[in-house]
């Protein structure tokens, strides 16, 4: 990889540009899907049953897209129509976006978690013509706000259902009624009718700073960040097995699920996220990408024993870390370390291994910053997690650590073709094939975030190393200014906190404040263990984060965490919640990411009490 640039003035150690120059071909996502097929595999896709987990062939997955496909162009659905995709993971997910990928239609992904407002928001400015749903409760959904969408003509439910309305099928009836498909060499023939510069689907953002925006993503787009990523991290082999849980309407998951498809690794699905731990035991995946907050709360569950089996994995953690910090530094490990590791990963790490299926070769973690202390401390317990970066603009990887290219706290090299620029207020600049085409019907937001050289905004805020490793340190709009004209960056204070095993969620907030404060939603499954053994009532949690015991243990186990960073930059008071942040409010994206401005809206009052009272004596 090479990497180049000016030292930035008064930062050593940093430059301003790297790239990864590379030569990558040009293709599209349907030609990956027709070589996969070509090639075949009995195992392609898994889905779980009461008897088990059952496969779906490649010939399968052919024989339902090719009929999916026929039906949607015998309603008289053409090429560059829109369709939207509302469905948990699933196979069926799968064979719908390949259908609308080979007739050249555009795909419209929606989160399911989403209200159903938000959803005809999404549909309507799309001008979506039919829309896949997965169940029944999906289909009520549409349903509830079908009026105020004139143009959708049709909807496709992947579970069995019966409906009085004439638009509405099951996809099983669908697939069955196809019984007069094309010739297979006129399927292939208009499939690859798709260029690269065509648009293949239209990712509407998440929106924390504002109304979601259609992300015009072309086949070259995709297929570009296929190839690069399989140059750069996800190498596969013939023992492959892979979980797709995160949702497949987020760019994130759908690119590696198209990754691993043509690359011929079976993906298992999950639809609901409450399963993936069984699921990662009874598949026994290699390879698995997640967000933070899956290692979050397995690393809290890790921390959540009680009496001498806490005592023996805070050893086993304590340990951990010191080996990480060895290995990572390139140091060798001291006999008596050596020791201490391998009866610690008898007492506890080979039981987090089995617990993950003990066949993970690495996670892909994205979406949002990942603790170094997390990342350490699964690193020393034999589990490898690469941590990367990008965005729904950019297709989405644009940085990613490898396993023999891995620098903790770091989100990895620029992958090949990319180039990454900081610029002069800190802000992170990506130009790349996977750079988006632009936003749907929005050229002036287009203009705002794709500047003339075609450097990408992100938004984001980092520092690239004179190896080219890039950190992120916050969100450009989300830095927080103090009355005392203090900058903070709230996601580094708010991970640290996140390290306790009492705090499930954290939001700093203090722009324009005199000091910060923290907001904090518990884990309240260790919180009111904890409150029994003090003899508190948990009964009603309303009352129980209002115990002057209990904000005395959440303020001090955040402290605890907080102890290296600058006193202008630590919560004076903490406010515990009695409820997460919930997506009907607003207060998250589809995505999980938290709404700053949305959560400090709904606990306004909350937060004027705290701020009215005396100033802590440290406040600056």
């Amino acid at each position: 990889m090479a990497v180049s640039g000016a030292v930035v003035p008064g930062s050593a150690g940093t430059v301003q540009y790297a790239s990864n120059p590379a030569d990558l071909p040009e293709g599209t996502l349907v030609e990956l899907f027709l070589n996969a097929v070509d090639r075949g595999s009995p195992r392609a896709q898994l889905y779980r049953t009461d008897a088990g987990w059952q496969p779906v062939s490649h010939a399968a997955v052919f024989g339902n897209v090719r009929a999916i496909a026929a039906a949607l162009r015998a309603w008289g659905f053409a090429r560059g129509d829109h369709i939207a995709l509302l469905s948990e993971n699933r196979p069926e997910w799968a064979w719908a976006d390949y259908a609308l990928l080979c007739n050249g239609m555009l795909t419209v992904p929606l989160y399911p978690t989403l209200p159903a407002l938000q959803a005809a928001a999404i549909l309507g400015h799309s001008g979506a013509r039919l829309i896949f749903v997965s169940t029944a409760a999906q289909l009520a959904k549409v349903q509830s706000v079908r009026s105020e969408l004139p143009a959708l003509e049709r909807i496709v439910v992947f579970d069995p259902v019966r409906s009085d309305d004439p638009s509405v099928v099951s996809l099983s009836d669908l697939i069955a009624a196809s019984t007069q498909l094309p010739d297979e060499s006129e399927f292939r023939a208009e499939a690859l009718r798709a260029q690269p510069q065509d648009v293949a689907t239209l990712i509407y953002t998440s929106g924390t700073t504002g109304e979601p925006k259609g992300v015009m993503l072309t086949h070259a787009n995709l297929f570009s960040n296929i190839i690069a990523s399989t140059r750069h991290v996800l190498e596969t082999t013939s023992e492959d097995v892979t979980l797709s849980f995160l949702p497949l309407s987020h760019v994130f998951q759908r690119m590696v699920d198209f990754l691993l498809f043509a690359a011929a690794v079976p993906i298992a699905y999950v639809p609901v996220m409450d399963d993936v731990p069984r699921a990662l035991q009874e598949v026994g995946p290699t390879i698995v990408v997640a967000v933070p907050r899956v290692y979050e709360k397995l690393y809290a569950k890790v921390l959540s024993v009680t009496g001498v089996q806490r005592r023996i994995v805070l050893w086993a953690r304590k340990v951990a870390l010191d080996w990480a910090a060895l290995r990572l530094g390139g140091e060798g490990i001291p006999p008596g370390l050596r020791a201490k590791h391998a009866i610690a990963d008898r007492l506890v790490y080979a039981k987090i291994r089995s617990r993950i299926g003990g066949r993970i070769r690495f996670f892909v973690s994205g979406a949002a910053p990942l603790s170094p202390q997390i990342f350490q401390f699964f690193y020393g317990a034999g589990v490898l997690i690469l941590e990367g970066y990008g965005l729904t603009e950019t297709s989405p990887v644009t940085n990613v650590n490898t396993p023999t290219k891995l620098r903790m706290g770091t989100v990895g090299t620029p992958i090949p073709g990319t180039e990454i620029r900081i610029a002069e207020d800190g802000e992170i600049l990506v130009r790349g094939p996977q750079v988006m085409k632009g936003y749907y019907r929005n050229e002036q937001a287009t203009r705002d975030i794709i500047d003339g050289e075609g450097w990408l905004h992100t938004g984001d805020i980092g520092a690239l190393d004179v190896d080219g490793f890039l950190s992120i340190t916050d969100r450009k709009k989300e830095l927080l200014v103090t009355a005392g004209g203090k900058n903070v960056a709230p996601q580094p204070i708010q991970n640290a906190a996140k390290l306790s095993r009492f705090v499930a969620e954290a939001v700093l907030i203090g722009d324009r404040r005199p000091f910060p404060l923290m907001l904090v939603v518990p884990n309240f499954d260790n919180l009111e263990e904890w409150a029994r053994r003090q003899g508190i009532p948990t009964v009603d949690r309303e009352e129980l984060v209002r115990d002057a015991r209990v904000r005395r243990k959440l303020e001090q186990e955040v402290a605890d965490r907080l102890t290296g960073f600058a006193r202008y930059e630590l919560p004076k008071k903490v406010l515990p919640l009695a409820r997460d942040f919930s997506l009907d409010r607003g207060e998250v994206t589809p995505s999980l990411k938290v709404r700053r401005k949305v959560v400090e809206a709904t606990y306004r009052d909350e937060i004027e009490a705290l701020y009215a009272e005396p100033d802590p004596a440290d406040a600056q």
